[in-house]
């Protein structure tokens, strides 16, 4: 097993932030629009650091 296949991706594409938080793109882009949720670009592509989902994930409120 090579070193990259076992390393875990930190820069997600929206499709694969999606999927690793469970909501939609367009929340997602709203979150972004919002300041919410940090986005980085490289090129066209627009890149979420694991990092940033999480903590926007864990400031998102409780649930009453």
């Amino acid at each position: 097993m090579s070193e990259i296949s076992s390393t875990q991706v930190e820069g997600l594409s929206i499709p694969e932030a999606c999927k690793v938080a469970g909501i939609g793109q367009t929340r997602l882009y709203s979150a972004i629009a919002d300041g919410r949720l940090k986005a980085r670009k490289f090129g066209k592509r627009t890149l979420i650091l694991r990092s940033d989902l999480l903590a926007f994930l864990a400031a998102l409120p409780g649930a009453a």
